[in-house]
């Protein structure tokens, strides 16, 4: 306490006792706020854990933004396979972005592509038929390129977006540093480099990334049309749509196994939406052990997905206890249930109102409440017991701390 504030409240006391009011200054003078601690959050009761395959690597993630919140397996970066033709569809969607229903520009098919058609078809990889002569949209390349897994059309997009594949590749893994995916990196446009490879984190957030990207997620769920069509295009990511399961890109090399990249939509009995959470397999050893996989995921998410608040009304966050001895706890007010799948101990950040007294259930503040889904929440703070007056005795036997709060208030 500084000298000057010290000698303030001495020449204060002096003041009200030498002009004969002591009693009214204690008896009806103002009260001091009471102290305020925080109160450390119990863990959550744990839900059903997501179940992951043990092969491989995988991961899920609420987000792009997010960490995932699962995985299992391998951590180290994997090849990748045809996961790289969805970061060859983000980034030329970044050079040239596309709306949700629009064609694009025009895509030419010069002699390159025709040869590099020719050259995967030759070698037996996955191709669509490209002449010279056609007329591509932008939106129809991806669908090859997407749905029907076209190495060709993957090798066109780069060149006709960047110039070259080279150029491409410089660029891509420019676009994965600038949106936090580190541990992934390319080689080529088409996943079939052994040296394009992602961590299953990464390519969890990528998977958000994709369907949060609305070219990508209209060409993922609409049905094949125009010159895509006629040449043959058979959509490659559709898996399990009966359990809820959004594949986005669905393939096989010999250096990376089968991979998988989805969403996947959790429904709950009554909620008005489902949960969607993002994912990636990778090295999955063969076709049974993907679908084995991938079924008990869905059974574990309808187990352990619930509606549930941000916050649990009445959890404690603050104790409030006053000069006198008084004590009340402030707790959390109700806030909507939204579905989670589990629940981290959230990050919370408590602005309290000054508090004297108050009774049960009265609002003294409030709590900003972070649960690591990107998004924030305020929930009320309020008082779970009666903060009550000091009997008069009490405020007789304490001026040293009723008047203070006296010269304070003036």
């Amino acid at each position: 306490m500084g000298v000057a504030r010290v000698i303030g409240i001495f020449a204060g006391t002096v003041v009200i006792l030498g002009i004969g009011v002591y009693g009214p200054a204690t008896l009806l003078g103002p009260l001091p706020a009471a102290s305020v601690s925080r109160i450390t959050l119990d863990e959550p009761e744990p839900a059903t854990p997501p179940a992951l395959p043990t092969v491989g690597a995988s991961a899920i993630t609420r987000s792009a933004s997010e960490a995932p919140f699962a995985s299992a397996g391998g951590a180290e970066a994997m090849p990748m396979a045809s996961i790289t033709k969805t970061i060859t569809a983000l980034v030329v969607l970044d050079q040239h972005p596309l709306g949700e229903a629009a064609q694009g520009q025009m895509v030419p098919i010069t002699s390159d592509d025709y040869l590099s058609y020719i050259d995967y078809r030759d070698a037996g990889t996955r191709t669509v038929t490209v002449y010279t002569a056609d007329a591509w949209t932008e939106r129809q390349m991806l669908q090859a390129m997407l749905l029907g897994s076209s190495n060709n059309h993957a090798d066109t997009l780069a060149r006709w977006a960047f110039g070259s594949v080279d150029a491409y590749v410089v660029a891509a893994n420019a676009w994965l540093a600038e949106n936090g995916l580190a541990d992934t990196v390319v080689a080529d446009a088409t996943g079939l480099s052994d040296r394009s490879v992602g961590t299953a984190a990464d390519l969890a957030r990528l998977s958000a990334i994709a369907l949060e990207t609305p070219a990508i997620a209209s060409v993922l769920s609409e049905p094949v049309t125009g010159l895509p069509s006629s040449r043959g295009v058979i959509n490659t990511t559709t898996y399990m749509p009966e359990n809820g399961v959004l594949g986005i890109s669905r393939s096989y090399t010999d250096a990376a196994g089968i991979c998988l990249q989805f969403g996947l939509d959790v429904h709950v009995e009554g909620a008005e939406k489902p949960l969607r959470v993002y994912g990636a397999f990778l090295g999955q050893p063969d076709w049974d052990t993907l679908d084995a996989g991938m079924l008990a995921l869905v059974e574990s998410a309808k187990a352990g997905v619930s509606a549930q608040p941000v916050l649990a009304e009445g959890t404690p966050v603050v104790t409030l206890t006053t000069a006198w001895g008084d004590t009340a706890k402030g707790v959390a007010g109700l806030s909507p249930e939204s579905l989670r799948w589990g629940q981290t101990a959230p990050t919370i950040t408590v602005d309290t109102d000054p508090v004297t007294t108050g009774g049960a259930g009265a609002t003294i503040g409030s709590i900003l409440v972070a649960d690591g889904s990107g998004t924030e929440q305020s929930v009320s703070l309020k008082l779970d017991s009666s903060l009550y007056d000091p009997d008069f005795l009490w405020r007789l036997a304490h001026p040293g701390i009723l008047i203070p709060t006296l010269i304070d208030s003036f």
